[in-house]
């Protein structure tokens, strides 16, 4: 996708070359500096009925006299802001999907446009022409849009220009990040997840990767974590990703991805509908691996690091067992109680293996329990931390990416529930809360720096019609690594 700019009055909008014209709508009236070669049909659609400024609504007319542009598609805004912006461009783009036109050019009448909403053009346009054929070759052929033009005037055009550089970084790290949770399991491996790793290692120099196989996870003593592996046929793998951005003495920012590829939920198996959706599982690591490539085409001063415990959780004679106890890296011993509580059985040891690192933040992401989808549905991902700042430097950066987050509690009063008579703690605890006690359980881990969990169970995939991986929280976790820059 070609992404560009052009300084253009809304005065002379109807000379604009492009294939198509789509013009996004705010407010209750028509901006009185429009073209008035636009405004004059737009005037009389209104008066008559076609078209109605309130947010959602689209109209398409074809070959307008004195309008160079051969399609223009109007599409009525519900605000100002990036997010209504985002929406209406969004809709107007889906009605000019099936028609010719390969370069559309995108302008605003009554919105003052920043980096923010050249930003979210960027998404919108990505979104629109995304198609997974992996697996898939008699998919539809990609939209026709192949470049899309921004038109603003002369004072905001270095500010479009910023947003539009960083919404094509980001959108490259989402497009990723869909990319591989939409592939079914036996084409994304803990092992083919590490060759893409290092297939982005070897195009971007100042990322470098290690990967840890079975051999070398058991000598650095992640117990907890192989436990879960032991029923699969395919081979764990631990990756370690690292961007040097800044000075070797600067605190790095750590980013733990959950990576299970397929879960069944071992020997407490899930029930079989919708058990194919549990190839999104490794929905936290796609992130780590789309926000290190965003991260590495925008190049801030940031030092970085990603880790991705990576394996499947499958029902074998050698899997682990409700009841079993295992051992984590830091020593702490773990009843297992429910297999299907795995992923934090692999995030405890990359947690606790991020202490080497000497971090100024660890942000763990995973999809983690059906209990966040149930307390805040598919819009907002659960973010836990007892850290006020990082609280408020997430949340910030989630409403900047339109990739929003929720605050939940870590009360002490819910760590209750962890407790066991046979280890030091079990994986799980009672119904009730289960996304707060999964939070808890990780916490046991964090005590040497600071810390946060986003909970992206909601967030990481579309059910229905529309089923596939959405490449959240790549804006939220890229916006964040960005505000920690020197």
């Amino acid at each position: 996708m070609d992404v560009r700019h052009q300084i253009l009055s809304l005065t002379a909008l109807s000379s604009l070359n492009a294939d198509a014209l789509l013009l996004v709508v705010a407010g209750d009236s028509l901006d009185t500096k429009l073209d008035p070669k636009l405004a004059a049909p737009i005037d009389d659609a209104i008066a008559q009925g076609d078209f109605v400024l309130k947010a959602s609504r689209t109209l398409y007319l074809h070959r307008q006299p004195g309008v160079r542009a051969g399609r223009v598609v109007l599409a009525a805004a519900s605000g100002t802001s990036p997010k209504a912006f985002k929406s209406a461009v969004a809709s107007g783009l889906a009605a000019l999907k099936h028609t010719g036109a390969k370069h559309v050019g995108v302008a605003a009448a009554g919105i003052e446009l920043d980096a923010s909403h050249a930003e979210a053009l960027v998404a919108a346009a990505l979104d629109a022409t995304y198609v997974y054929r992996h697996t898939k070759p008699s998919a539809p052929p990609a939209a026709a849009l192949a470049t899309v033009t921004l038109v603003t005037d002369k004072v905001h055009a270095k500010m479009a220009q910023l947003g539009i550089t960083r919404g094509l970084a980001i959108g490259a790290g989402v497009t990723l990040a869909r990319e591989w949770a939409n592939r079914p399991a036996n084409h994304c491996t803990p092992t083919l997840l590490a060759e893409q790793a290092k297939k982005l290692a070897k195009s971007h120099q100042d990322v470098k990767v290690e990967v840890l196989d079975r051999k070398a996870i058991e000598k650095v003593g992640m117990g907890s974590f192989l436990a879960v592996s032991q029923g699969s046929e395919e081979a764990p793998r631990f990756i370690v990703l690292r961007y040097q951005g800044a000075a070797k003495t600067k605190a790095p920012i750590v980013l733990v991805g959950k990576g299970v590829t397929f879960d069944t939920g071992g020997i407490s198996i899930k029930p079989a509908a919708e058990m194919d959706e549990m190839k999104f599982d490794m929905g936290g690591a796609a992130s780590v691996l789309g926000t290190f490539l965003a991260v590495a085409e925008l190049k801030p001063k940031v030092n970085l690091v990603g880790l991705i415990p990576a394996c499947e959780n499958m029902p074998d004679g050698r899997s682990l067992k409700p009841g079993d106890v295992v051992t984590s890296l830091s020593g702490q011993t773990i009843e297992v109680l429910n297999t299907d509580a795995e992923g934090r059985l692999l995030l405890c040891d990359a947690l606790t293996y991020a202490e080497r690192f000497k971090p100024a933040a660890v942000v763990d992401i995973a999809t983690l329990t059906g209990a966040c989808v149930i307390a805040l549905g598919n819009h907002r991902s659960g973010l836990f931390t007892a850290d006020e700042t990082l609280a408020s430097e997430l949340q910030d950066a989630g409403q900047a990416g339109l990739d929003p987050c929720w605050r939940m509690p870590l009360d002490e009063e819910y760590d209750e529930g962890l407790k066991s008579n046979f280890a030091d703690m079990a994986n799980v605890g009672p119904r009730a809360g289960g996304a707060i006690t999964a939070a808890m359980f990780l916490r046991r881990f964090t005590a040497k720096y600071r810390w946060a969990h986003l909970d992206i169970a909601g967030t990481a995939w579309k059910s229905g019609a529309a089923k596939g991986g959405t490449g959240r929280p790549v804006p939220l976790l890229t916006h964040f690594v960005l505000s920690q820059a020197s």
